[in-house]
């Protein structure tokens, strides 16, 4: 089920023009929404205005990119500057370099670090390095853990429950029409937290598994956390079975000045990235230890992986991706989880008051009200939560929140630095006028 959107004449007329050029009216699939999709106007700090006039809190924050909110001034600067000076060009530009040194100084795991475009495209190119440096083919995933629109990695992505097989040895599930069987069979769908059955997979498949790949932090809408024990035990696995750990942080890197690795205490052999490191703009990074990015070496001849691209490293993306990231401090980063810490403290207080089941999740500056009577921890815990309710609960949430002034992402809440306490008492008092209206639901 979709949220709702109020009457809006102007955003109906341009999703009547989409649907002359796009099918069914839509670019991405996240924006959908019945009858159709808010079109956005113009945007301030964590205020984003739509093209009826409606102002709202911007809890998406375009799916975790912006972690400054909008029109930052340092960041409207550099786009002026570097707008001025360099759009693109097959050349290297220094603010290349600065984001690499930034980047390899703050992320245990990144010796090294090349830029691609997005995150998917992190992933795809982590993939290459991992087969290419261990020789073999297969991959290993989490059931339910996404990792960008890759047909490899999509594999059980939200597989349906007749399709799940063993919960011990989940089977392989295509994602979209059409993927080869060839492509399922590259790929062992291990039991998220479930540290016995992905340990024996793992030993079964060592002789064939190039790597592991997790996010670190959370598995879709559920904000599904791997346990530490669980994390430690793929480290552990892959170092002495000689699989490359890949930590995709592309939305994960958030979550504190040294990512989720550096929260945890758990260094990956790579790490893929994305989102807030472009400051707004298009990006995607993998890093790494120095072993393993030596794939990408051509101090000796030809590299093992060949990697570019047109827009590869652009100079908009570097530059403001490194003004952008030098903005997030410590103390930034300290701010940035003290309001997280509290949104969630008392999201968790108004739910307890208004008696609806549930509990809140998150870390950082993410966090959401889960609305399920069980704690969910693992994916197929968490569909059968949405096959019971879960949906429709996040749908007319989401809903009841925007009519409060609050934009959010399927009833999650992700913050940026433009957000301070005035804005979390705002948000507090709209999930409490929500919620109020929501108690004749349970």
């Amino acid at each position: 089920m979709q949220p709702v959107i109020p009457n809006a004449p102007k955003s109906a007329a341009l999703f009547e023009r989409s649907r002359q050029v796009m099918p069914s009216g839509y670019t991405r699939q996240m924006t959908v929404q019945k009858p159709h999709p808010l079109y956005a106007h113009h945007a301030e700090g964590c205020w984003i205005t739509d093209v009826e006039g409606g102002r709202r809190v911007d809890y998406t924050n375009n799916f975790t990119a912006l972690i400054h909110g909008h029109g930052r001034r340092e960041i409207l600067e550099a786009i002026t500057q570097q707008s001025g000076n360099l759009i693109s060009s097959i050349m290297p530009t220094e603010p290349e370099v600065q984001l690499a040194e930034l980047l390899c100084e703050r992320i245990p795991s990144c010796e090294e670090v090349r830029f691609m475009n997005s995150g998917t495209e992190a992933v795809m190119i982590a993939v290459k390095a991992a087969r290419a440096f261990t020789g073999k083919s297969k991959i290993a995933k989490v059931e339910g853990g996404y990792h960008g629109q890759f047909d490899l990695t999509e594999t059980s992505f939200q597989p349906s429950p007749e399709l799940w097989g063993d919960p011990k040895a989940p089977n392989a599930v295509s994602n979209q029409v059409g993927t080869p069987q060839s492509v399922l069979d590259e790929v062992v769908v291990l039991p998220l937290n479930d540290i016995e059955s992905s340990r024996a997979l793992l030993r079964r498949h060592a002789d064939e598994l190039s790597l592991v790949i997790i996010d670190p932090l959370r598995m879709q809408m559920g904000l599904v956390e791997p346990e530490l024990d669980y994390l430690t035990m793929l480290r552990e696995e892959t170092e002495r079975l000689g699989i490359v750990l890949i930590f995709d942080e592309v939305m994960s890197l958030r979550s504190s000045y040294s990512g989720t690795q550096g929260l945890k205490g758990i260094t990956p052999d790579l790490t893929t990235m994305g989102k807030i490191i472009g400051g707004g703009f298009p990006i995607g990074a993998l890093g790494g230890k120095r072993e393993f990015m030596s794939v990408f070496s051509i101090d000796e001849g030809d590299p093992k992986v060949k990697h570019s691209g047109t827009f590869t490293a652009n100079p908009m993306s570097m530059h403001i991706g490194h003004v952008a990231m030098e903005l997030m401090t410590p103390a930034a980063f300290d701010e940035l989880d003290r309001l997280g810490q509290r949104l969630r403290g008392e999201l968790e207080e108004i739910r307890a008051h208004f008696g609806i089941p549930g509990y809140v999740e998150g870390v950082g500056s993410v966090g959401a009200l889960i609305m399920s009577e069980n704690h969910i921890g693992n994916y197929r815990e968490l569909a059968l939560a949405a096959r019971n309710g879960l949906l429709e609960r996040i749908a007319v949430f989401q809903s009841l929140l925007m009519e409060e002034g609050l934009s959010t992402m399927r009833g999650g809440f992700i913050l940026s630095t433009a957000m301070d306490d005035e804005v979390i008492d705002f948000t507090l008092q709209g999930v409490r006028n929500a919620l109020a209206k929501m108690k004749s639901m349970f």
